[in-house]
């Protein structure tokens, strides 16, 4: 598995701090916060998609070659805009015919489904599309931005369990960006939890979901937990 040291990433517009925050991906980290705490920003500066009013500093090491939509790929939040509604789905993942099939057949979609267009799919199977487009390049690091928030509950639990098996198959370490404590518990080994663009609490997910030291914290867990209890 690829190891991600973020030692230092700074996000400044008009010299006031937006985000200041350090971290390390192991396996699989979660960065987790409400609206505005930093962690779509942290996402974008990592891709390369900040807006050119903002400055950022970045200090990162990697065991791999640091290439944006090669060893980087990123899954978006929705798939709905993510792809073209009067495009075939072949025409839009930009591989060969064989390789769109082998993914495919790893995301349990059938390759029939390569000559529809995204209207024709469900949620969950253009959820899929969009995994497989970044899985394209054999990316060393996965960036996953609210995945499932567009799926309804067994299509949520079915990605992220594909998800993880996919990580155990390929072998690709993965950022996922949430406000949902629940499916970072399911799908992440590690958390931070960012508020006002800095980290007020990281470890092991499981920990911090237990017994965590923040109240901002306790908040999220409460406000995702308080009628089921935590599941991993």
């Amino acid at each position: 598995m690829n190891t991600i040291a973020v030692s230092r990433l700074e996000i400044t517009h008009d010299e006031r701090v937006l985000v200041d925050i350090d971290f390390e991906i192991r396996r699989s980290l979660a960065l987790v916060g409400e609206s505005g705490s930093g962690k779509s920003l942290t996402l974008k500066a990592l891709m390369g998609l900040l807006d050119p009013k903002l400055k950022m500093h970045l200090e990162r090491q990697s065991d791999f070659e640091w290439q944006i939509g090669q060893s980087i790929a990123l899954v978006p939040q929705n798939p709905f805009t993510a792809l073209s509604p009067l495009t075939r789905i072949k025409n839009q993942l930009f591989l060969s015919r064989e390789r769109s099939v082998e993914l495919f057949a790893l995301l349990g979609l059938d390759e029939s489904l390569l000559e529809r267009f995204p209207p024709e799919l469900s949620g969950g199977q253009l959820q899929r599309v969009v995994v497989a487009i970044a899985l394209g390049s054999n990316p060393k690091l996965l960036l996953l931005d609210e995945p499932t928030t567009a799926l309804d509950p067994a299509s949520k639990e079915v990605m992220i369990a594909l998800l993880k098996r996919l990580q155990d198959t390929i072998g690709f370490s993965m950022l996922f960006v949430t406000h949902d404590m629940g499916v970072a518990s399911a799908l992440c080994e590690d958390i931070c939890v960012l508020r006002n663009g800095r980290v007020i609490e990281r470890g092991e997910i499981e920990k911090v979901v237990r017994e965590p030291k923040e109240g901002y914290t306790r908040a999220l867990i409460d406000a995702e937990f308080k009628t089921r209890g935590f599941r991993h």
